[in-house]
């Protein structure tokens, strides 16, 4: 693994395949991303049941797609879950043969601790983390949290495949991963649906449904847009569209009451964390 002039993490020099166990949104998302980065498609060995048109098209250039794991090859050098937390137990079944003493196993399952990690992959390196839908378009968010076994070229390693889909923070902490998935895995939702019921909400006012889906659509990317470029942190940003006795001033009364949005974000966040904690068991 190399960084361009850019200072961009580059795949292409890697040593080993990366094995790809799910290639649905996330994982497709993922590989994508490598594959912008670098990756030649003969270093990935991917499993997925319902594989899409362009993950066979990516077969054609030397992608292994499905193969025996008996007969895949060597020790991966990362192995990367990215399926639904619920298959955790019996996918990692099969894949004991890809994790050797060099492997670092990547898991993106929501809820699924490093724990159960270390325990189904007793000789390889582990890496827990959560991204975040956003990845999709390169823009995604994740966190992640490492085994005490992770070394430095494998850290450097997990970090540039997370990097292919955004941004990513490192934690040593794993107790925050219930909040981390409460706030920004789970997150996106909770902007769409501020869209969605502001949407809505001008249709009330007496929009046309067309025009008040746009301008909600158009109000949260831009407003998400600043705020990523900003240096200014969200309170200023607000309080710059506030003028005194105005139009945004009368409906942030509202939603800034004791019983307005603050009260009911912290509500989601923490039904959302304690759902997370159910999950991991």
């Amino acid at each position: 693994m190399t960084t361009s002039s850019s200072g961009t993490p580059s795949l292409a020099g890697i040593r080993g395949p990366i094995v790809l166990v799910g290639v649905g949104k996330m994982g497709g998302a993922m590989l994508e991303g490598w594959l912008s980065l670098g990756l030649d498609p003969k270093s990935v060995i991917a499993f997925e049941p319902q594989p899409t048109p362009e993950l066979k098209a990516l077969e054609k250039r030397g992608l292994r797609l499905n193969p025996v794991a008996a007969a895949a090859g060597a020790d991966a050098a990362a192995l990367v879950l990215a399926v639904k937390p619920q298959a955790a137990a019996g996918v990692v079944i099969g894949l004991k043969l890809f994790a050797g003493s060099g492997t670092v196993v990547l898991s993106i399952m929501a809820g699924t601790t490093l724990q159960f990690l270390e325990r189904e992959f007793v000789f390889s390196s582990v890496v827990r983390a959560m991204p975040n839908t956003p990845a999709a378009i390169g823009r995604g968010m994740t966190v992640a949290v490492p085994s005490k076994k992770v070394t430095p070229p494998q850290r450097q390693l997990v970090d540039a495949l997370l990097s292919a889909t955004g941004a990513v923070e490192w934690i040593d902490n794993e107790s925050f991963m219930d909040a981390v998935t409460a706030v920004s895995g789970s997150g996106p939702a909770y902007v769409f649906l501020l869209a969605e019921t502001l949407a809505k909400a001008g249709v009330a006012a007496g929009l046309p449904p067309e025009l008040a889906m746009k301008l909600a659509r158009e109000t949260v990317a831009g407003a998400g847009e600043l705020l990523k470029r900003s240096p200014l942190d969200p309170a200023t940003l607000r309080q710059n569209v506030t003028s005194p006795g105005g139009t945004t001033a009368a409906a942030l009364e509202v939603l800034m009451a004791p019983d307005g949005l603050e009260p009911l974000m912290q509500k989601a966040v923490a039904a959302a964390t304690r759902r997370s904690k159910e999950l991991a068991g």
